[in-house]
């Protein structure tokens, strides 16, 4: 073995071995904030489903998210035949849970100024919008991109059960360039669930825990992609139109 071989090896492994990930959250270390995380105890519980392609570990919050509530369950996976399977519980009535599901509605196109609306399946708004909601036991999140979100609603029948939530939120995702959503409404997993769990329970100091540990996880995030660049998006490869044309 030469010496240059060795020596780029050495520091390869040098280099994955400072990159950790935290046990907890399974984020990279420089990016954990779990030191900071207090459960909170809520009265709603919260599930959170996973799209199995959803990897982004260091910008996704489903697990950060699950930590900061008692009463919190993360699932990977497609599909589940029930709401119960997927919580682990033998008894879940789903008339009880909503599915945060923005799909193609928006409540900008609805005749309300709801930050938070139930709508029924052809996505109008339900009637009794205050006694709909204030009888939410429990909250489904879908974790993934707009495709993977689409893919695990419509694998999942037992969600037609469940109530349906859309939001309004007052300003666009804290992501802001570092992630840009398609749509002004799309927030992550942890903004959507402060604002559902904040204004469901009347406790906005649900969403301002919430709130500040995203920060502090975005800021650790952006002072590391100077050091670790693997942290970065890696760009879509171009396609060879000459190529393609060739063909």
């Amino acid at each position: 073995m030469s010496p240059r071989k060795h020596h780029s090896e050495a520091e390869t492994g040098v280099a994955a071995e400072a990159v950790v990930d935290c046990p907890r959250c399974h984020k990279p270390l420089p990016l954990c904030v779990c030191d900071s995380i207090e459960p909170i105890e809520s009265a709603i519980s919260l599930l959170i489903l996973q799209h199995p392609q959803e990897q982004d570990r260091a910008l996704g919050t489903a697990r950060l998210t699950a930590l900061h509530f008692q009463n919190a369950v993360v699932k990977i996976g497609l599909s589940w035949p029930s709401l119960s399977k997927a919580l682990g519980r033998p008894v879940a009535d789903p008339s009880r849970w909503a599915v945060l599901y923005l799909g193609s509605a928006k409540v900008a196109d609805l005749d309300t100024d709801r930050d938070i609306v139930a709508i029924n399946r052809k996505g109008e708004v339900e009637d009794h919008q205050r006694a709909i909601l204030d009888d939410i036991e429990g909250i489904v999140l879908l974790d993934g991109t707009w495709s993977q979100a689409k893919a695990l609603w419509w694998r999942n029948a037992w969600m037609l059960k469940c109530l349906r939530v859309i939001l309004n939120p007052a300003r666009p995702s804290r992501y802001g360039k570092l992630r840009r959503e398609p749509r002004r409404d799309g927030l992550s997993t942890i903004e959507a669930a402060a604002m559902l769990l904040a204004r469901l329970e009347k406790r906005p100091e649900i969403a301002a825990t919430l709130h500040a540990s995203f920060e502090r996880m975005l800021a650790k995030y952006r002072q590391a992609q100077s050091t670790m660049p693997e942290l970065a998006p890696k760009p879509k490869p171009k396609r060879d139109y000459r190529r393609r044309r060739r063909g």
